[in-house]
């Protein structure tokens, strides 16, 4: 038991309850604590369980008791009380590091910046297909302290930001997924992109030849630093492009064939995959080198990622009015996301993009703009920097200030036969909640027309 032990919550959303409600489980002395205020459905939870909490604050007093800090991943590591938590030498780690210790399931963990959620639902579809125990936590879903409080599984999916990576220390994963590696959230970061890929491959921080790690053989940011660095797992690349070797194990893509070339080599066209796009192609890759390396049969794998279904906010189809179709990719917060998501279009596209910048540089998308893009709504309280890239890529440019105006803007502007695309490129948090509210406002403006 750790009835002496004093452990502080920072935040009090999804990871920050489910820590409080798991560490109360385990005998912890708890109190949570939230600089912002707490939605009355974690605020229920926690009075239910007679765990100890405050908003608004942080009690200087409460805070002095701690031995130990799990900290929300929204909470930077520059802000104050996390640098006071530091200097005095108590541990503040993530709800994940946290959660870990109190599982005996082994742990699957998929990283990346872009394609996160796609390959972590998909892997959780395989497994579950499978008829494993398995559950999903991380970034996506309830969180998993949360459900540990309930119950163990065999198997757990885990969703891991940067963020939740930089809050752990010791927990080990028996397979790591790292999708990719491009700018993003720089402004965590110091505007380094080593800080932040030192972020990301601290999933493979722990393991050892016991544990694998798959990896995306194409991306400089990943390979460079696995040569200089090294690595003493069991490493699986998977690429687009068939190896020079041809007895590699781990995945690539031949003339229009998807090879999972791994014990008993799987075979499928890409044209049967239920996610179509190239970026989808190489999330289907790592789903399926996971589910090899669990001994799952090729018909179960193949099943798998024939009948999965798409993820909201993600390149979701939403409607088509009088010729005009209307795609919502709201979940694409940064640069890459967007890239992938106008390079996956084949009609003329009116864009709507904009929110809060993280240091983005737009020039990588000023082709696929020159080329596809007709039309710009900006959504976003400040578009002086996209104005300033696009502004004389494209014929119309305006800005909107809610989603049912750039909806609406777009619809006057589109013609039959083209493509209105949410795909913002940005965060959100300046007009909305968050990327699935900006997404949920724009479907209902859609269905509004």
């Amino acid at each position: 038991m750790n009835k002496n032990k004093h452990i502080v919550i920072l935040g009090g959303g999804e990871s920050g309850t489910g820590a409080a409600i798991l560490a109360k489980k385990h005998g912890y002395v708890v109190f949570l604590s939230d600089y912002g205020s707490i939605k009355k459905k974690y605020k229920d939870m926690l009075l239910e369980e007679q765990i100890t909490w405050e908003e608004g604050k942080h009690t200087q007093t409460e805070m002095e008791k701690a031995t130990e800090v799990v900290k929300s991943p929204g909470i930077p590591e520059s802000s104050t009380i996390v640098t006071y938590f530091l200097e005095q030498g108590i541990p503040v780690i993530s709800e994940i590091e946290f959660a870990a210790r109190y599982t005996t399931g082994r742990l699957i963990g998929i990283t990346g910046t872009n394609g996160k959620t796609t390959t972590t639902l998909l892997t959780y579809h395989i497994l579950k297909n499978a008829g494993i125990s398995v559950g999903i936590a991380g970034n996506v879903g309830q969180s998993l302290a949360l459900q540990l409080a309930s119950g163990d599984k065999d198997f757990w999916v885990l969703e891991l930001s940067s963020f939740q990576l930089d809050g752990m220390f010791e927990t080990k994963l028996d397979i790591a997924v790292v999708l990719n590696i491009t700018t993003d959230h720089l402004d965590r970061y110091g505007y380094e992109l080593q800080n932040y890929i030192d972020s990301k491959l601290r999933i493979i921080q722990n393991q050892t030849s016991a544990e694998a790690f798959i990896y995306w053989a194409e991306d400089e940011s990943i390979t460079k630093n696995l040569r200089e660095k090294g690595y003493s797992g069991r490493a699986y690349p998977f690429s687009l492009s068939a190896p020079k070797n041809s007895t590699e194990e781990g995945a690539y893509l031949d003339h229009n064939q998807l090879i999972i070339n791994l014990k008993s080599p799987l075979k499928m066209s890409i044209q049967d995959l239920a996610l179509q796009g190239r970026h989808n192609i190489m999330n289907s890759m790592a789903a399926s080198v996971t589910g090899k390396l669990l001994d799952l049969r090729n018909e179960s794998i193949r099943s798998s990622l024939t009948d999965f279904d798409t993820v909201e906010h993600r390149l979701e189809f939403v409607s088509k009015i009088n010729g005009v179709k209307f795609i919502n990719d709201s979940k694409a917060t940064n640069v890459n996301s967007a890239w992938y998501a106008l390079e996956s279009q084949t009609e003329t596209v009116i864009w709507i993009v904009g929110g809060v910048d993280k240091g983005n540089d737009y020039t990588d998308l000023i082709p696929l703009v020159e080329s596809k893009v007709k039309a710009i709504i900006c959504l976003g309280t400040d578009n002086k920097k996209l104005i300033k890239t696009f502004g004389d890529k494209v014929k119309f440019i305006h800005e909107a200030s809610s989603a049912k105006e750039a909806v609406d803007v777009a619809y006057q502007v589109a013609f039959d036969g083209e493509t209105v695309l949410l795909s913002p490129a940005c965060s959100s948090f300046d007009l909305f909640e968050n990327y699935e509210d900006r997404g949920r406002q724009f479907k209902k403006a859609v269905k509004g027309l």
